[in-house]
């Protein structure tokens, strides 16, 4: 495949996406291309070298902003006839509160999501508290001549810590599964927004 056959596949695939970000892309993929064969590739070579059409959409889905596809997404492609602006302004009273509804559910499981998290890290962090709270207070029980107190606390210190490290892991397992979860739904929403145009 040569460039101009490549740039002119990834403009295609890219149709979906706001036209400036799109023609960014392009031309950034352009002179990458340019920039190879300086170096001595052939054009075939560079094309092959920059990777697949499919690999680079999903990266550039990855690093625009979903608002800016969802702005994209909302422009019209033709002017709205009398009768659908009429359908739309009767119809308020009834989309907006559902169009709220939906955005209150999706906020409050993104905000469940880092619930979850916060409240791991912080009992692991209670965790590692108490542990070193259970053993100040067994050398001030000890000091004092509660040699039976003070070995029951470095006792329940010793557990807390090693509860902890296991904790740790499970906390680390855990947050990188629901952050992992996280960002393939924002990516499949992105790349739904961000999907090919049907031939007009």
């Amino acid at each position: 495949m040569n460039k101009q056959e490549f740039l002119d596949d990834l403009r295609n695939s890219l149709s979906g996406f706001p036209q400036a970000d799109a023609e960014e892309r392009v031309s950034f993929y352009g002179e990458m291309i340019d920039d190879r064969i300086e170096e001595g590739m052939s054009e075939e070579e560079a094309v092959a070298g920059i990777g697949t059409l499919a690999d680079i959409r999903e990266q550039i889905i990855s690093e625009i902003p979903l608002p800016k596809l969802v702005k994209e997404k909302a422009k019209t492609q033709r002017r709205l006839k009398a009768w659908e602006i009429v359908l739309i302004v009767l119809g308020f009273p009834l989309w907006l509160p559902l169009l709220a509804a939906f955005s209150a559910v999706i906020l409050a499981l993104y905000i469940c999501v880092w619930a979850v998290i916060i409240s791991l890290w912080a009992a692991e962090v209670s965790l590692w508290a108490g542990a070193l709270a259970g053993v100040a207070a067994a050398v001030m029980f000890f000091i004092r001549g509660f040699a039976v107190q003070a070995i029951a606390l470095l006792g329940a210190a010793v557990f807390a810590a090693g509860f902890s490290v296991l904790f740790f892991i499970v906390c680390r397992a855990v947050t990188k599964g629901l952050l992992y979860v996280t960002k393939k739904i924002m990516f499949s929403l992105k790349a739904k927004l961000a999907g090919k145009e049907d031939a007009q």
